[in-house]
């Protein structure tokens, strides 16, 4: 494709969209961050890896620059787009608004989709059999007597579908659906497989809408689920898409995420026994040509309940023994990637037995997946044997997984995965999730994507690529290109206050002085946003102002929307209104002009770091002769921090202040770098 083609077609569409919006007016930004997305589209960079990081601050308009500069090259490439999101309210963004807005003005011509996790699907097969009653269905699969209130809505759900007035996907009910009665609605992996003839169910229809899009609208956790299955299982193949990853700070994390694993002994030996009761109702259905297939899988069942057992007696004796000691939550981590003696070899026959079982699974599943074609009239109940040895097929993948994470071999190159085990009321948890994930994301996608432009408005941190580019697998000198631009904001509208304070957070009387300090900078101000660092400092603060007269909207006590919506509306009426919010609450919470002038921070955002992933990857940064306090700790915080100072300026008549209730930004050496990394606030230092 001549680069001159492609060029002219994105200025010409550029021309008719800014013709089509009332009052445009140009963004430089913009402007820039489209040029620079086509030119390493084109491979002006490097032409055998076309992957550009871009950090674009917020009012750029990112969302629009990189639709306009993606999907032409797609389209010409003839290549599906995949635009990726962590939040909800991004893809809301996208689908609602900006992408329709593009649309008309776009050549060559797009038609885009939302995809959605199996789980936003209702079951139709499940749905049926539970609004009449169907006690073939719970032969083989665990149902729970419904509410009457549950059994109404479920009605209600059953005569839209027959009347053809729902799609079948929970989003688009009008209504909460009770969240109990979705769990025995929903579809689930490997089951409701297409060629089972279901040609009106809900997720395979949407899924066949995906392959007449051109333009993908997924989430993080969809698309690294599809990537780590080798791609092409939901979404197209990597090599045949052309990636834009937003708020692509959440790659890394959800990634490690992806990759996790866990194991429930207890439980996961009771499931396999309670399966092991429902061979009578598959003998049935297996008919004579499939009983050697069954006595292969109950074989493998009773050789897999003795694994799991010995392996949960053992730890026991050795908890017993105290020979490991969880701390007071229940957690017990294995320092440096070291397993118990009796672990290594139990976990080997585990894994063992399991894929012995897994492959018993399948040739049961195929035996059965044949009845059903032979049978329809027998439908329902092979369809529901089918679903219960999916579940166990989940299962089997689950233990595989961690079965390989908790074996897999450490050395001096390789970073060992966190692993612990967790002991709640009596059950024992095994759990294992990788620290470092940027090797997987460079197979699964970076070596062989069509291209991939990564955005999001923090990607740097300390003013530098490296944190991110480390936890995401790229290398400096890979061909990568790299680009920042700065918000069109005027920073210097807004003033950023530290003032004097008596202590810090490390100090013991920290509570009681932002219990002094939060009304005093609440007081004659209109609308406030005030975000702790956890959630027990929050409730501590929200007492003590309620006790003296503050009214406040606390994140937990309603929905996140509902709160928001009546912050607005005391906002529109004039009235005081106080947010209190945790870390969520510091990312994607967009209230724009009066809706926000009054940002307090109580504390600088530095990770406290209790969970097991947290202290092995400061381990493993110490093992390798390193700082995991400069490391590790300092850029997330500088990340998190100039995220939540983003919460007050969000469009350009914006203005307001920022009270950060932590000296350590100036009494502590690392505060300058940390003070140095936001934008150009105007400052009020003590």
């Amino acid at each position: 494709m001549p680069s001159a083609d492609y060029r002219t077609l994105v200025r010409a569409n550029y021309r008719r969209l800014s013709q089509s919006i009332q009052g445009f007016s140009p963004r430089r930004e913009q402007n820039y961050l489209i040029a620079e997305i086509g030119k390493v589209l084109l491979g002006h960079y490097d032409n055998t890896r076309r992957i550009l990081v871009a950090e674009a601050g917020t009012g750029i308009g990112k969302s629009l620059a990189y639709l306009q500069a993606a999907i032409p090259w797609a389209r010409l490439q003839q290549k599906k787009l995949i635009v990726s999101t962590a939040t909800l309210a991004l893809q809301e963004q996208l689908v609602d608004k900006d992408l329709p807005l593009f649309q008309p003005h776009c050549q060559p011509g797009f038609r885009f989709v939302l995809a959605k996790g199996r789980g936003r699907y209702c079951c139709v097969r499940r749905l049926e059999a539970l609004a009449r009653g169907d006690g073939q269905f719970s032969l083989f699969e665990a149902t729970h007597a419904l509410t009457a209130p549950q059994q109404r809505q479920l009605a209600e759900l059953w005569q839209a579908w027959c009347d053809n007035g729902w799609p079948g996907d929970r989003d688009s009910w009008p209504y909460p659906i009770d969240d109990a009665l979705w769990q025995q609605l929903q579809a689930e992996p490997h089951s409701c497989q297409p060629q089972w003839g279901h040609q009106r169910c809900p997720f395979h229809l949407a899924r066949a809408e995906l392959d007449k899009a051109d333009v993908i609208v997924v989430n993080h956790a969809l698309l690294l689920a599809d990537l780590a299955m080798g791609g092409g299982v939901i979404l197209p193949e990597p090599e045949q898409c052309v990636y834009v990853l937003d708020e692509a700070h959440h790659i890394a994390p959800v990634a490690r995420e992806q990759g996790s694993a866990r194991l429930a002994l207890g439980p996961g030996r009771r499931a396999l026994e309670q399966f092991n009761k429902q061979f009578a109702g598959l003998h049935e259905l297996l008919g004579t040509e499939g009983q050697h297939q069954l006595g292969q899988l109950q074989q493998a069942i009773q050789q897999l309940i003795p694994a799991l057992t010995t392996l949960g007696q053992q730890f026991n004796g050795a908890l017993q023994r105290q020979e490991l000691v969880p701390d007071e939550q229940g957690c017990l981590r294995f320092a440096a990637g070291e397993l118990p003696g009796f672990l290594d070899e139990a976990l080997r026959v585990l894994r063992e037995d399991n894929k012995v079982f897994g492959r018993a699974l399948d040739r049961v599943q195929g035996q059965l997946a044949e009845q059903l074609k032979r049978q329809p009239a027998k439908a329902a109940v092979i369809e529901a044997a089918l679903a219960a040895l999916s579940q166990q097929r989940l299962r089997a993948e689950q233990t595989a997984s961690l079965c390989e994470l908790m074996l897999s071999p450490s050395g001096p190159k390789k970073t060992p995965p966190a692993r612990w085990l967790e002991q709640s009321r009596q059950e024992l948890t095994l759990c294992a999730t990788p620290l470092a994930v940027g090797h997987l994301l460079e197979q699964w996608c970076w070596s062989r994507a069509a291209a991939v432009i990564m955005v999001s408005a923090t990607l740097t941190a300390l003013n530098d690529f490296g944190y991110f580019r480390r936890a995401v697998g790229l290398k400096a000198d890979d061909g990568s290109h790299y680009l920042r631009l700065h918000s069109p904001f005027d920073y210097r509208s807004a003033r950023l206050i530290i003032p004097p304070l008596a202590c810090d957070p490390t100090d013991a009387g920290f509570d009681r002085l932002l219990a002094e300090q939060i009304p005093l900078w609440l007081e004659g101000q209109g609308a406030s946003l005030v975000l702790f660092s956890s959630y027990r400092q929050m409730q501590a603060a929200a007492e003590a102002l309620r006790a003296k007269g503050h009214s406040l909207l606390v994140q937990g006590e309603a929905s996140r929307q509902a709160l928001l919506q009546l912050h607005k509306q005391r906002c529109d009426g004039n009235s005081p209104s106080i947010l209190f919010g945790t870390g969520s609450f510091a990312e994607g919470l967009d209230l724009p002009g009066h809706y926000l002038t009054n940002l307090i921070i109580t504390k600088l955002p530095f990770a406290v770091p209790t969970s097991p992933v947290e202290q092995a990857m400061a381990e493993w940064i110490t093992l390798c002769g390193g700082n995991p306090f400069m490391q590790q700790a300092m850029p997330e915080a500088s990340r998190k921090l100039i995220q939540a100072c983003g919460r007050l300026l969000r469009t350009e008549a914006d203005h307001g202040r920022i009270i950060l209730l932590d000296k350590r930004l100036v009494s502590r050496r690392y505060g300058a770098a940390l003070l140095a990394a936001l934008p150009p606030f105007t400052r009020e230092l003590p």
